[in-house]
């Protein structure tokens, strides 16, 4: 089957910084990739590659079967992207709801993007509780589960998440990783998923990738990749203490 989201020989720049170098990827339909590496690597600036946002890249970006490289980055959102950035990036100073609507400014269909916010109150009960408040009133992992929504207001085909889990405690991160499983599972939603831990992360992904210094150096479906030596010593601790865990 062709994939949601193949990339094919990418390279990427900010400005004369190259730093990714012949990078492919693949996305299934309804499928959830992982991507593993240490800081640097190259993940953040593969994301932003797909979105066209701050990187100079060359190569091919395919989405559903069309070529999107070098398109701006809100016909590649229209095209059924969306893009959760590392840091968050909620408006603090609006409402849960208002930051909900925002997600969805590209739909006209006003009476499908309301029964979707209905259900990222389902998904996300914390945010109906404050959906009248500004969004920096909320907790950090709150304001990662609006972040999230709001992208899913966009009603996207693919996902992509950028360390969804950082900076926040792992009882909060195993929560917003059940309802990803959930989500993925009703809607077939793809998902791009960036993480460094990567035990969680190979738990929720059908398939993963390796990036060391701008390059894919292993890949694999995900449990593969946690039987693989070189991935259990560099991200999943000692065999040992896997084992024991």
């Amino acid at each position: 089957m062709t994939p949601l989201l193949a990339v094919h020989g990418l390279c990427a720049a900010y400005r004369s910084l190259a730093v990714l170098s012949d990078v492919s990827i693949e996305v299934p339909h309804g499928g959830i990739t992982t991507l593993l590496g240490a800081n640097g690597a190259g993940k953040t600036t593969l994301l932003r590659a797909i979105s066209n946002v701050l990187v100079r890249t060359t190569g091919e970006i395919i989405f559903d079967g069309k070529r999107i490289d070098g398109q701006p980055c809100d016909a590649i959102a229209r095209a059924g992207i969306a893009h959760v950035p590392d840091g968050r990036g909620t408006f603090s100073q609006l409402t849960v709801e208002e930051n909900l609507c925002l997600g969805a400014i590209s739909r006209r269909d006003r009476r499908a993007w309301q029964r979707d916010m209905a259900r990222m109150y389902e998904y996300f009960p914390r945010l109906h509780a404050y959906r009248r408040k500004p969004a920096g009133l909320m907790s950090g992992g709150e304001q990662q589960m609006l972040a999230i929504a709001r992208a899913l207001m966009l009603s996207p085909r693919l996902l992509m998440l950028d360390e969804p889990s950082f900076g926040l405690a792992p009882m909060v991160v195993r929560q917003i990783f059940d309802i990803l499983r959930q989500i993925n599972r009703e809607r077939q939603l793809g998902v791009l998923l960036v993480e460094q831990n990567a035990s969680l992360a190979l738990e929720l992904a059908n398939n993963a990738y390796v990036m060391e210094a701008g390059r894919v150096t292993i890949s694999g479906t995900a449990s593969d990749l946690r039987g693989d030596e070189r991935v259990r010593r560099a991200y999943l601790g000692h065999p040992e203490e896997t084992t024991h865990a």
